[in-house]
């Protein structure tokens, strides 16, 4: 494929992750913990409303398929950052509703996020088809690298700033925050992506797409689902997804709870944990680039998922060690295992896009995307419950939550092993990629037995 788009424009698209990024954090992360700690609902509550909103991302393949066969992807993006946004504000004032009325409060909170899972899919699936259709194949890698990366800085930068104006904490300074960000995320998001496709590549490719072969949503799915490699992917998607993101609703209220953290405080551990993703994404992308070439996207991803086992399984250990424990430096650990191996997951996602017979990159990308969204959706879900269910029978809140960290670990170790059969090697790498993976099998095996 022609190399249609530059280094500028791949960085401008990132804005557009980071902006995504902002809202999202916000809404899954810090409303959670307060909800659960401060409102001193059952964690289910916040685990089915994420849930919930990734349920609708079931329809990322189709707005993949949309704007395959339509014209300009990026009224597809900004329509989907929109959507979000005000799904963000409407969640924020859901939550603070919640203090004088629960039950209108939630119902609020049922069309807010059903308004987050919409435009995160819209707008996630449609960017990542942009960046597959209009980047070469020799920079997709790259460009997955830098618009996650974004990303990341954009939970980064949003836990510590609203973190520092959350506290001291009121449901009034929760909506105004919120608010405050999901505006800023739109104007970001209208600069980043004015005039994108006015070029003369961009009008190129609207024109292309006005003459591919159009079938049925439902044909295009299933010769997608046909092909085998996309097919196995799809499922490697989905269990790794589902390990990664078991955490993602009980860390804040775990840190609360036993550590006996603030919400400006747990909220900046999130922000800590995001800081390992960025650094663990920035390690891969220097390893195997600048000529150095220490492992693959395969290998990377093998060893990301067996050292996010260890680095959960210190997690696990972290609930008996006390106030002491240096919890900030564990789940930095966490975040740092987590970002190598979602960079070498997306960096592979992306170079198998444009693959197969036909030119269906924004339903691939939807349906990666959508085993994606129902792994966080249930891993999300999943652990909330699992709090709450282990809670009915234990006497220590801190058995409960180290009980799904300890099997968040399981899942992680089977990842790597589906890994290594979806991700085809790289024959110029193989004899690197073996040693890496050795290396990590045994220092995992070491401390599994330590």
């Amino acid at each position: 494929m022609q190399d249609r788009l530059g280094w500028i424009g791949i960085v401008r698209l990132g804005l557009v992750q980071t902006a995504l990024g902002a809202i999202v954090v916000l809404t899954t992360s810090t409303m959670n913990r307060v909800m659960v700690v401060e409102l001193a609902l059952p964690a289910v509550l916040p685990g089915a409303l994420v849930a919930f909103h990734y349920v609708l991302q079931f329809l990322r393949p189709r707005w993949g398929y949309g704007s395959d066969i339509g014209g300009r992807r990026t009224p597809w993006i900004l329509g989907g950052m929109i959507t979000l946004a005000l799904g963000g504000a409407g969640a924020a004032i859901a939550t603070a509703w919640m203090t004088t009325n629960v039950a209108a409060g939630i119902a609020l909170a049922i069309v807010s996020f059903a308004a987050i899972g919409a435009g995160v899919g819209a707008a996630g699936t449609t960017l990542l088809a942009f960046l597959a259709t209009r980047v070469g194949e020799d920079r997709r890698g790259a460009a997955a690298t830098i618009v996650w990366l974004m990303m990341i800085a954009g939970f980064v930068v949003t836990t510590i700033i609203a973190g520092h104006f959350l506290d001291p904490f009121s449901p009034e300074r929760l909506v105004a925050v919120t608010s405050a960000v999901s505006a800023i995320a739109v104007l970001v998001t209208v600069i980043a992506l004015w005039r994108m496709e006015d070029d003369a590549a961009g009008q190129a490719a609207i024109e292309a797409r006005k003459h591919i072969e159009k079938p049925p949503f439902r044909q295009a799915l299933s010769e997608v689902w046909s092909e085998p490699q996309a097919r196995r992917f799809t499922i490697f998607v989905f269990i790794s997804m589902l390990a990664y993101s078991m955490q993602d609703l009980i860390l804040e209220p775990f840190a609360g709870i036993v550590f006996g953290m603030t919400p400006g405080e747990s909220t900046k551990l999130a922000g800590v944990q995001h800081g390992g993703v960025f650094s663990g994404m920035i390690l891969v992308a220097l390893a195997g680039s600048a000529g150095l070439g220490i492992g693959s996207l395969r290998s990377w991803t093998i060893a990301g998922c067996l050292a996010s086992a260890m680095a959960l399984l210190t997690l696990v250990a972290s609930g008996t060690g006390g106030p002491d424990w240096p919890l900030r430096a564990t789940v930095f650990a966490l975040g740092l295992a987590n970002g190598a191996f979602a960079v070498s997951a997306i960096g592979s996602m992306m170079q198998l896009a444009g693959s197969g017979a036909k030119s269906r990159e924004g339903v691939r990308m939807g349906m990666w995307g959508a085993a994606q969204a129902v792994a966080f959706g249930s891993g999300g879900f999943l652990g909330a419950v699992g709090v709450d269910v282990i809670r009915q029978f234990v006497d220590q809140p801190v058995t409960a939550y180290t009980t799904v960290f300890f099997i968040e670990a399981v899942l992680f170790v089977v990842a790597a092993g589906l890994a290594a059969k979806a991700i085809a090697p790289d024959k110029k790498s193989a004899r690197s990629d073996a040693q890496l993976e050795n290396t990590s099998l045994a220092k995992f095996q070491r401390g599994s037995v330590s």
